[in-house]
């Protein structure tokens, strides 16, 4: 019966790995329909989401059928718990993807990065991608280190936000209200997936070792 019960668990785990990864390949779509003014790409990223919304209600179903049917407790129950907030920010995250997007469909046949915005979104958008296939890693294995290791990251996404904010406000700024209303939002888009990540791996860490991280 433990041995089962286990397998329950570990496929709910397998399945948010499964989530993590289609995000990272989300947001690395939308990010190339941003930067090319690919309309067919972001409509793809678009419709794909749905792929993430039905995962998300498998992870939810077993969830719930373990809560219901086997009445976990201590470690179990947390892991199931945290399990269900895992992937809502997953579904967060992939949903940020699409926004992203949105704004790429918005602007064809434009771009809505201007050329010498680029480098930093470009940035931002690979800090993203990095950080949501890394938790796609630590979810799968368990993984406290690279967990710990994720904040780190997060810190230079956090940089390159406040730069672009300066930028913006900045009077030097040059191509407009719309386009700068375009990059506030992507880079709060961004910045959130990245937010997103760094929860799940502390939720990860809380898993195993019953201690949550704090967020300094």
């Amino acid at each position: 019966m433990r041995d089962a019960y286990s397998d329950q668990l570990d496929a709910i785990f397998d399945d948010l790995a499964t989530i993590a990864s289609d995000v990272k390949v989300a947001v690395a779509r939308a990010t190339t329909a941003l930067l090319t003014g690919d309309a067919v790409v972001a409509e793809q990223v678009i419709s794909a989401d749905v792929v993430i919304d039905t995962r998300r209600e498998r992870v939810e179903d077993r969830s719930f059928s373990l809560l219901s049917l086997q009445q976990p407790v201590a470690g179990d129950l947390r892991t199931i718990v945290a399990a269900l907030r895992m992937v809502a920010d997953l579904e967060r995250a992939g949903d940020l993807a699409v926004h992203v997007a949105k704004i790429a469909r918005l602007r064809v046949p434009g771009i809505a990065v201007p050329e010498d915005v680029r480098p930093m979104v470009q940035r931002m958008a690979e800090i993203a991608e990095e950080m949501v296939g890394r938790t796609a890693r630590i979810i799968a294995e368990r993984d406290i280190d690279g967990a710990t290791a994720l904040a780190k990251v997060e810190d230079e996404m956090d940089n390159l936000r406040a730069q672009m904010l300066r930028d913006l406000l900045g009077s030097d700024w040059s191509h407009g209200v719309e386009s700068a209303v375009d990059l506030a939002l992507l880079g709060r888009y961004y910045e959130r997936i990245g937010d997103h990540a760094v929860s799940v791996a502390n939720r990860v860490v809380y898993v195993v070792t019953g201690v949550r991280p704090s967020r300094d």
